[in-house]
């Protein structure tokens, strides 16, 4: 590995620039398990992809620079525009010599050697033992030792000696040799690199394992040496190297062990949150029922319904709002097309939403547009909303209230009745509604958990965020690590059932100092097992913040510009980032001993774990059940405090699908010279010009006063030049003491009056291909904006809203309920590593997405049910009694 970095490295020293290289001998596959919804019935099953392929040769790329125009195109599944990835501008491809190419051959053939190493590694290890007293013979106390001076190593290096096992290769020849291995020199392996070093640092405490110093230097820059001798990072438990990385188990994930009283508490809790949601999905099942017994002029309890055959890797989708279906709904018994019973519902009431497919106008101008130059005429996307425009068809109910199958211009028959079917036993959802308010009265529930007062104990961990008039949540719960440790959930509990964010400080004082840094993360995919995920990871797909693309470029060629910085050949800020990495849905598969150190760190554990948080609904999903993907995701990003405009390293204004959590765990610096701020300023100008001569031609195309858009701009444009100095003297000025990310989190309540400054003011951003917005279908799930300081201010005087900002810390949590909107911007190279979870408190808030999400075109990024929420209420009401049932019948 480090042969292949410092090979990179003269690379880039003897061409001038930084060139990207695609290696199409190293074919990439991801391995995942997708979620297809199917046109016909919606059904979505998991599939494998374990197909080797072979490697292609390499080709030659001769292509010259080409405009952006030329290179971008659409993903057909996110439509998000990819492009080819380039060093100093979007559309930029470099020729390579052939002694160049010989170079990265040779570091194609040292990855394809990884596995190979990674085996010997493991052989050799347990060939070594070492005794404690031989050690402390041999071993000085000495930090750096050289043993080929050390005359007790050589002293003690007999043929049944530790030295001998490291020195031998296990080859006949060499152990025939005897005369000759007397004279070479004694080395010892490194536990990092495996390598044979002579200067190395030998640990005092397990007198087995030693480091040598160039990859103390590497991989371990923060501990001083004088510490890994008396306490090797492998005793520490944050050894980095790729068996290290690659094992699981070695700590200890859980934090505290939860009493008996506090899970029967829980389990109570949990019942009770969930039972009022379980009895609204019972009382929408009978009434359906009731109207099927109508149809068939029977009564409800004669009712037969039969039972569709589902899969327990299988998931059922609508075929008109994409909902997943999780008990009672109407099939076709010709074409098996599947309805859901809110749609049923609006049928019979006449307000079904139509779910036509839209199209994303974004108008792709050119690369000189994109840097504030001249758009190319005629230059459009091909979809155009002319392409996908169709004649609302009506869709109505018998008069009996029966549902015919729909037309075949809307994916149905149009011939058959459609039947009632369950997936479960009938009557089960019912029984179990029964169940759970028995449990409670046995358990002579009292008042809930929330609604006993709670003593404020800790007001400094109240910290001042906003200043709103009228309100008492100016202020966001912010406790330490250490603060959490010693009281219980109810302060939190209060806080997050009011739908307030909380900031846990110094969460990373709970790990063992495992380095999160981006390139200890590669490397320990480069070193997988498996060859595809080996291969894939020497080129990543990265968005290009300032045009909104996805983008190919070398993995070494991102960190290096995470560390350093990148720019355009104009000098503006180049921002990339990746979004969900590693690209698997199995991160614990992937990198196990940094998914054992998130949750170690992870506060709050009865809600945010993943594998058994008590309070987290998405955990009681049974085995073998398809279960959401909630994480854990990294996001590895670039970043500057100052704020630019256009291209900042932002993740735009959204939802989350459920609560989340996200902690910052990794940052790096990067300042701008001189010569590059003056290149900005000077930028910045013609960006505000490119967006005044833009709004004219609105203001023409509008029939608007032409003075009213002058003034307008030139208003808009006096508070531009005050944005930095604003932003500054909110954010510290944006020293070097400044934070991570800037996190902007509104309220639930203010949700109707963002829509609205939103669609007011829609033509005023910019997304794909930095073209303003055309149109917007629904302003936060669209993820179209980003409202800077000077939005942010508009939307005060305009509407009375302001968010909540704060700056996110190293080591900080930050825990964002369902149903916030909030946006992100990075001040500093970032990595987070973000995980979803559903508490009892925002079940409300996840059903109001869901039936959002339902209301959505079919082409919308947003639409598909990924949460399965009701699902959840069920199987999570089966879970609860059962384990409470269980707790209550054991004795003390």
């Amino acid at each position: 590995m480090e042969s292949m970095i410092a090979k990179r490295e003269r690379l880039n020293c003897n061409t001038g620039q930084s060139k990207q290289i695609t290696l199409n001998s190293w074919p990439a596959t991801k391995k995942r398990i997708p979620m297809t919804v199917h046109c016909g019935n919606k059904r979505a099953k998991s599939e494998k992809k374990g197909n080797a392929k072979q490697l292609l040769a390499r080709k030659k790329n001769p292509s010259n620079r080409q405009k952006l125009n030329k290179d971008f195109e659409f993903l057909e599944d996110e439509k998000i525009p990819q492009a080819k990835r380039h060093c100093n501008g979007i559309a930029k491809t470099a020729t390579l010599d052939e002694e160049e190419l010989d170079e990265w051959e040779e570091e194609a053939i040292v990855f394809m050697n990884m596995k190979d190493r990674r085996k010997s590694r493991n052989f050799e290890s347990v060939m070594v033992e070492r005794r404690p007293k031989e050690i402390t013979r041999k071993l000085s106390d000495h930090i750096v030792t050289s043993l080929s001076d050390s005359s007790s190593f050589s002293s003690s290096s007999s043929s049944g000696s530790p030295v001998s096992h490291l020195e031998s290769d296990f080859s006949s020849t060499d152990r025939c040799k005897k005369n000759k291995v007397k004279d070479k020199r004694k080395y010892v392996k490194c536990h990092q690199c495996m390598t044979e070093e002579r200067t190395i640092v030998p640990c005092m405490k397990c007198k087995e394992k030693v480091y040598c110093i160039n990859c103390i230097r590497q991989w371990y820059p923060n501990i001083p040496k004088e510490e890994i001798a008396k306490q090797c990072p492998f005793c520490c438990r944050n050894c980095n190297c790729s068996i290290c990385l690659h094992s699981s188990g070695l700590i200890k994930t859980s934090k505290r062990d939860i009493t008996y009283q506090e899970k029967i508490k829980h389990l109570k809790y949990l019942i009770e949150s969930m039972l009022p949601f379980l009895k609204q999905i019972c009382k929408m099942q009978k009434q359906e029922i009731e109207i099927e017994a109508e149809i068939q002029e029977l009564l409800p309890s004669a009712v037969d319904i039969p039972q569709t055959l589902c899969y327990s890797d299988e998931r059922i989708y609508c075929n008109h709002c994409a909902t997943s279906i999780f008990d009672l709904h109407r099939s076709c018994p010709n074409c098996a097309y599947e309805l859901c019973l809110h749609c049923c519902q609006e049928i019979r009431e006449g307000r079904l939403s139509s779910c036509d497919e839209v199209a994303y106008e974004y108008r792709n101008r050119g690369y000189d547009y994109v840097h504030a130059g001249d758009p190319l005429p005629g230059s459009y996307l091909n979809e155009t909303a002319k392409d996908r425009t169709k004649q609302s068809i009506q869709w109505k109910a018998n008069n009996d209230g029966s549902v015919t199958c729909p037309p075949r211009e809307m994916n149905g028959c149009g011939d058959c009745r459609l039947e009632l079917k369950c997936i479960f036993p009938v009557g089960w959802i019912s029984d179990l509604a029964a169940k759970a308010g028995e449990m409670l009265r046995a358990c002579r529930i009292r008042q809930g958990i929330l609604k006993h007062k709670c003593a404020v104990t800790g007001r400094d961990t109240l910290h001042h965020r906003v200043s709103r008039e009228g309100t008492n949540d100016n202020c966001l719960h912010s406790p330490t690590s250490y603060d959490i440790q010693k009281e219980d959930l109810s302060h939190f509990q209060m806080k997050w059932a009011k739908g307030e964010p909380v900031i846990v400080r110094n969460a990373l004082a709970n790990s063992t100092g495992l380095s999160w840094e981006p390139m200890v993360m590669w490397r320990a995919l480069c070193e997988t097992e498996d060859l595809h995920t080996s291969l894939e990871m020497s080129e990543v797909r990265a968005i290009d913040c300032l045009a909104c693309c996805e983008v190919g470029i070398n993995t070494y060629q991102f960190f290096k510009g995470y560390m350093e910085g990148r720019s355009y050949h104009n000098f503006w800020p180049e921002m990339l980032k990746l979004k969900d990495w590693p690209p698997s849905n199995n991160f614990e598969d992937l990198l196990p001993r940094h998914y054992d150190e998130f949750i170690r760190i992870l506060p709050f554990q009865e809600y945010t774990d993943p594998r058994s948080g008590i309070l987290n609904l998405a955990v009681k999903l049974p085995p073998g059940v398809l279960k959401p993907d909630l994480g854990p995701k990294t996001y590895i990003a670039y970043g500057i405090s100052q704020e630019l405009g256009r291209g900042d390293s932002v993740t735009k204004l959204h939802y989350d699908l459920s609560d989340a959590v996200n902690i910052l765990t990794h940052t790096a610096d990067v300042a701008l010279g001189e010569e590059q701020l003056a290149a900005i300023e000077k930028l910045k100008m013609k960006h505000k010009a490119q967006d005044a001569k833009e709004k004219l031609e609105r203001d023409r195309e509008d029939k608007h006063p032409i003075n009213e858009g002058r003034k307008g701009i030139t208003d808009q444009n006096q508070y531009s030049d005050n944005n930095i100095d604003d932003v500054g003297a909110r954010n510290s000025g944006h020293s070097k003491n400044t934070g991570g990310a800037l996190w902007d989190i509104f309220r639930r309540e203010d949700v109707p009056k963002l829509e609205a400054y939103l669609r007011k003011h829609s033509k005023e951003f910019r997304h794909i291909y930095c073209s303003p917005v055309e149109r917007v279908i629904h302003p936060i799930h669209d993820q179209s904006f980003y409202l800077t300081m000077e939005h942010k201010r508009k939307l005060k005087e305009e509407f009375g809203v302001e968010p909540w900002t704060f700056e996110q810390n190293l080591g900080e949590a930050v825990f964002i309920p369902a149903g916030c909107p909030h946006q992100v911007r990075n001040l500093k190279s970032c990595t987070k590593v973000a995980v979803d979870f559903v508490s009892p408190q925002s079940i409300k808030e996840c059903l109001r997405l869901t039936e959002e999400f339902r209301q959505l075109p079919k082409n919308h990024r947003a639409r598909e049910d990924k949460l399965e929420i009701n699902k959840m209420i069920i199987y999570g009401v089966e879970r609860a009694i059962r384990e409470l049932s269980d707790l209550i019948s054991t004795p003390n």
